[in-house]
């Protein structure tokens, strides 16, 4: 707290030599703050369920990481890496069946592991959409499950040029993140950059001991050792607005440096120097990742007549280290060589670029508004590290589509889309940089293993999607079917190693086949005065779900006793429900509930009639909101969860729990400059719980513990004439 109170400090002596501000009226919906009436004309055109929020409610429900504060959002769930990392869910589906797009382009780092978290900064995040269920006409085959689309921040205003700062605290982490940004514009050039820094310690749970193997770990302080990190994020965007086109560059580094939990990334826990990782709650010791991504997107927008053509072309670069200290298991020497080009500690290493290029054009003709398009990227990665995993491999996708939005009258539309996908990944092979004995009768040669063997797989797919919306007046019915596939990635075809963050060894299927999905989605709305009401149910169905399957062998070559995981495929039935509803009893009052419900059920192969690994359980929030205004606003929230009984082993049950917690914000104006500021008291009570869906539930390690959240952020903006005269707001 006294670094909070520091940082407060600080920006009220910043802001004294500071310009006003110019007001900008937003618009808000009840229960999701969106900006503007297009907002509102997206959604309920759309036949997909879709959330859409600003950075306004970014900023009211900042968690460790962007998915962390989408979180309240229905339906919407993340896989928690500690307090720092985290991966989305939608309905369930995660991983590479859903897509992050940023600036238009699909984000592409590690996306197979469920200790890889997104390189987002959420603090340059501008309006976020949010689709649930397949979205593959616009995002590609990955969308299988749904997409989250990061708009970029909209560019400033003509003739002006400003700023804005952000410092964010936490308390169970000792958190303190500053973001600031700078920008300017003439008429039609502009430029826009963005800088932030996040340093956190190890974070802190309702628990003094934690059972690995079942041994008892002492927490030192109630922290979960090693697990510091820190951020270091650089943006830059400029271009040209015009009447009849538009050109943007976006350039960033996002720079993350985390621990891992010390008492469980594959070693013994009773081997961890408790002492060396408890001396500081701020350090970073093995083990430990790094990862660096790098992006380069251009988007060029052109208006003629009817049409709007754009050209996106994109560089990603993902390189990710995790380091540890080395450990020998099967035949591996029981001492590093000291020859090895590979420093002793990297434990692996990943380096993927990713070109990607699309043109689309919309064409508004006549009641048929066409979009139609097609992309192609291609992606390398390089593999390092004394331990192996999967394969190094390159990627070819590619992939057509058109889009009809047909407007039978101001109140019906129907929808359809047509996609076609085509894919190559070849998978580079691979032998041990060490040797094992090879045992032929009374010979026995001690020869290089291969751990993975060359290997081109191709697939292609047609897939369709016909939807309708239908809102007369207060009433609104949405409905869209549709199917979708996605190919397997490198880790599903050709794994081949211990994952030390699962304590398992697993195993790929290069002749895996591609996920082909179906899915229906309905929607029902109601909108009256004082009170609204959505329910969004949808049935889907896989005809062959790829899935990690436990088996009883061990392995003792490579996989130091692991038990043996392999990539399997089953048909499996999935249903659900997401429900909001939101009632205003008196002026400025209002009650909110937003709940959801997930079934899942494999119908064939060795866990026929289990359900699926992370489904989350079923859940509802409950929300008490007094609002002054759009920025003067106090908030409880109750969460209730259910157990999750319905496991797929080795999974665990997980019991259900109940969480309180409290939000508030009101601007400030000190000496004229306003200042907006955010608190949020998260698990007010300080209550122990697993969360199903969480990295660390494996391992029965409870989630963090009280949590008080405060941002503060001021924005500047300077309006000049075109004479020069300089126009202060």
């Amino acid at each position: 707290m006294r670094i909070i109170i520091g940082c407060m400090l600080l920006l009220a002596a910043w802001s004294r030599g500071a310009y006003a501000q110019r007001q900008v009226a937003k618009d808000t919906l009840k229960g999701v703050t969106v900006t503007g009436s297009h907002t509102e004309r997206r959604i309920r055109e759309s036949a997909l369920p879709m959330e859409i929020v600003n950075r306004d409610y970014i900023s009211r429900n900042m968690g460790g990481s962007l998915m962390k504060s989408l979180e309240k959002l229905p339906g919407i769930k993340s896989i928690g890496i500690g307090s720092g990392n985290s991966k989305p869910l939608i309905r369930g589906l995660g991983f590479n069946q859903v897509v992050v797009a940023e600036h238009g382009i699909k984000h592409e780092g590690q996306q197979w592991g469920a200790d890889h978290g997104l390189e987002i900064d959420q603090f340059n995040a501008g309006q976020i959409e949010i689709v649930k269920g397949p979205a593959a006409f616009l995002f590609g085959a990955d969308a299988i499950g749904g997409a989250i689309d990061i708009k970029s921040p909209a560019p400033p205003a003509a003739h002006t040029h400003g700023g804005s700062v952000d410092i964010a605290g936490k308390t169970n982490n000792d958190q303190v993140a500053l973001s600031a940004q700078v920008f300017t514009r003439t008429d039609h050039w502009f430029i826009t950059t963005r800088v932030t820094a996040t340093d956190y310690g190890d974070y802190r749970v309702p628990a003094d001991t934690v059972y690995v193997y079942s041994y008892a770990a002492p927490l030192h302080r109630r922290q979960v050792r090693n697990t510091a990190g820190r951020e270091r994020n650089l943006h830059l965007s400029t271009g040209w607005i015009g009447k009849r086109w538009t050109t943007t560059f976006y350039g960033s580094m996002v720079y993350n440096k985390s621990g891992f939990f010390a008492n469980a990334h594959g070693l013994e826990p009773r081997r961890v120097d408790a002492a060396l990782h408890d001396r500081s709650s701020r350090d970073i010791q093995l083990p430990s990742q790094e990862v660096t991504h790098y992006k380069l997107v251009n988007s060029t927008t052109f208006h003629i007549g009817g049409h709007t053509a754009q050209w996106q072309t994109s560089f990603q670069r993902n390189f990710r280290q995790e380091w540890n200290n080395y450990v020998n298991h099967g035949y591996m020497p029981p001492l590093y060589p000291e020859g090895r080009t590979t420093p002793k500690t990297l434990e692996r290493q990943y380096d993927k670029t990713v070109w990607n290029t699309a043109l689309s054009d919309r064409w508004q003709l006549g009641r048929h508004e066409l979009r139609y398009g097609g992309e192609i990227s291609y992606q390398r990665n390089r593999i390092d590290g004394w331990s192996f995993l999967i394969p190094a491999f390159s990627q070819l996708q590619g992939g057509l589509y058109v889009y009809d939005k047909l407007a039978l009258s101001d109140a019906l539309l129907l929808h359809g889309a047509l996609r076609f996908d085509a894919g190559r990944i070849h998978i580079d092979p691979y032998a041990d940089w060490f040797t094992s004995p090879l045992i032929h009768g009374k010979d026995t040669a001690y020869v290089y293993l291969s751990r993975a063997t060359q290997a081109t797989r191709r697939f292609s797919s047609l897939n369709w999607s016909f939807g309708v919306s239908y809102q007369p007046d207060r009433f609104s019915l949405k409905a869209n079917v549709g199917s979708s596939f996605r190919m397997p990635i490198a880790k599903e075809l050709g794994a081949n190693g211990v994952n030390y963050h699962y304590f398992r060894y697993e195993r790929g299927d290069v002749n895996l086949s591609p996920e082909k999905s179906y899915q229906l989605d309905l929607g029902l709305g109601w909108k009256a005065d004082r009170w609204s009401a959505q329910l969004t149910p949808y049935l889907n169905y896989f005809s062959n779900y790829i899935y990690l399957n436990p088996t009883a062998e061990h392995d003792y070559q490579y996989g130091a006793g692991n038990q043996v995981f392999y990539y399997a495929q089953s048909r499996v039935w999935r249903y659900g429900a997401e429900l909001q509803a939101q009632y205003e009893p008196v002026k400025r009052l209002q009650l909110g509930v937003a709940g959801e419900y997930l079934y899942n059920r494999q119908l064939s192969g060795s866990k026929k009639g289990y359900t699926l690994p992370f489904t989350p359980p079923p859940s509802a929030l409950l929300s008490l909101t007094y609002a002054v205004d759009a920025h003067t606003y106090a908030e409880f929230d109750y969460r209730i969860t259910a157990a999750q009984r319905r496991i797929v082993p080795p999974e665990r049950m997980t019991p259900g729990y109940q969480l309180l917690g409290f939000s508030a914000g009101h601007r400030l104006h000190i000496k004229g400059q306003a200042v907006q500021l955010h608190l949020q008291v998260q698990n007010l009570l300080n209550k122990a719980y697993l969360d199903h869906t969480s990295f660390y539930r494996l391992i029965a390690l409870p989630e963090p513990g009280r949590n008080i959240v405060i941002r503060l952020s001021v924005p500047v903006t300077v309006t000049r004439g075109r004479e020069g005269a300089a126009a202060q707001h």
